[in-house]
């Protein structure tokens, strides 16, 4: 704790700071007043980055919970910054001349690892043109410290083209200050709220009219604050939700996700979900082609059968009916039963399945052409496109591995669905691999049968 004269800033419990001089050190002001054995006020913060001093507490004396043992700190209001207005950003980032320091800054690093300055040519021509802001469709504000739209009317007038705007790791909290944004800006329909801590709101927010990509990744924002948000976003068709903690989809009014009726792309990336019949949930998005769910705790999947559904949901919608993307990664799927069951997604063509155990040989796991002999309709797996000729050699390698175990254990055929398609598919006879004294011998394919099939 350094002893600084009080600044004239005001501070309370809630609001997001950055410390001076330093706008990517972000946190929450958690108390404002006095320290036993300090002179003056201090204002308690709880850093984002975890780099702070205690838990809250000195000496014994709990002023406030921080959000793990050294995120908090004591700073004196002179040390902390309120931030800066939206319009004041737009100034700073495009009408502010670079410092010789940042310039200074400017370099990339050589082969052997020796800084090498970068010239920028044609610097000014730039400068000039970004520095017109009414023809700026495409803004970048990040790590600046905003914390407030500034005078509303005069945003649409100081940018009025702005098609797409970065607000990533800034100082926004209040929903009506985003909405305040998007109705002073017409033709926005990309937002990136990242790493803004957005507080909660009760009740549907007004229309966001023009929003079609809206970036909420580490903004803890959860599934009842999407429910409510989504009555606003009319035309949404991309939504991120990264990192948010997120290990339930809690639909409003039904047991499914209903609305969204744009909505092509939703990313669930590095949540807390477990349970598939979570995702089960979105399963009546009708317009939903891809779905991010790497970095989440799932140990399988399914796609329900008939018998799992309700008539009504049966004669009016296949449940992802037009998913075609589903990203899996680093998950805890370890079963082929899982693998299988994205054959009945009916438009599915594109899975990653890297990082689970079933990809993972030292866990048990199968290798790629095993993959791609059970999944007929995928067409690119783990982010490589699987051409006809790799699909034709895994196939034929696959079938003839399985016969080779089918001479020992023939009940081995309940576990490979596609055998017996494959097989007739493939013109593949019958026949006992020959082990001699060198080992295991290749078949007429020209592929070693070394690979164990855990079913």
């Amino acid at each position: 704790m350094e002893d600084i004269p009080k600044s004239k800033q005001e501070f309370c419990v809630g609001q997001r700071v950055h410390a001076s001089g330093d706008s990517h050190r972000i946190g929450t002001v958690k108390y404002v007043g006095p320290v036993e054995g300090y002179s003056g006020t201090w204002v308690g913060v709880d850093w984002d980055n975890g780099e702070g001093k205690h838990d809250g507490s000195i000496n014994g004396v709990r002023y406030f919970q921080a959000k793990s043992e050294r995120s908090g700190s004591f700073v004196r209001a002179q040390n902390l910054s309120q931030g800066i207005s939206l319009l004041e950003a737009l100034e700073k980032r495009y009408r502010s001349n670079s410092t010789k320091d940042e310039e200074d800054e400017m370099y990339v690093l050589s082969t052997s690892n020796k800084r090498v300055s970068i010239q920028l040519l044609g610097k000014d021509k730039i400068h000039d043109k970004l520095s017109r802001l009414e023809e700026l469709t495409s803004a970048s504000l990040s790590c600046l410290g905003v914390s407030s739209p500034g005078i509303p009317c005069q945003i649409n007038t100081t940018v009025p083209n702005l098609k797409e705007l970065d607000l990533t790791w800034n100082l926004l909290s209040e929903w009506k200050d985003i909405v305040t944004i998007c109705e002073q800006l017409p033709n926005l329909g990309t937002l990136n709220l990242t790493s803004n801590l957005m507080s909660p709101y009760k009740s549907e927010l007004p229309l966001l009219k023009g929003i079609r990509v809206l970036v909420l990744n580490n903004t803890s924002v959860d599934w009842e604050q999407v429910e409510l948000l989504k009555q606003s976003l009319t035309v949404i068709e991309e939504l991120h939700l990264m990192g948010n903690s997120i290990s339930r989809i809690l639909p409003m009014s039904s047991s499914r996700v209903q609305g969204f009726d744009s909505l092509r792309l939703l990313n669930l990336e590095d949540n807390c979900i477990a349970e598939w019949d979570e995702i089960m949930k979105l399963s009546q998005l009708r317009c939903l082609e891809q779905l991010y769910l790497n970095k989440n705790c799932l140990n399988s999947l399914f796609y329900p059968d008939k018998s799992s559904q309700r008539e009504s949901e049966i004669a009016c919608y296949k449940p992802f009916q037009n998913l075609c993307c589903l990203l899996l990664g680093d998950n805890n799927i370890g079963d082929l039963v899982s693998v299988d069951s994205l054959n009945l997604f009916p438009n599915l063509v594109e899975i990653r399945l890297s990082g689970n155990p079933i990809t993972d040989s030292a866990r048990g796991g199968v290798p790629r052409f095993v993959l791609i002999a059970r999944l007929a309709k995928i067409q690119i797996l783990n982010g490589s496109e699987i051409t006809p000729r790799e699909r034709k050699e895994s196939e034929i390698r696959y079938v003839r591995l399985v016969i080779s175990k089918l001479h020992t254990n023939p009940e081995e055929v309940k576990q490979h669905p596609r055998f017996s398609e494959l097989k007739k598919f493939h013109g593949i006879e019958d026949e006992r691999p020959s082990v001699g004294p060198a080992g295991p011998q290749t078949t007429g394919s020209g592929f070693l049968l070394c690979w164990s099939i855990h079913g």
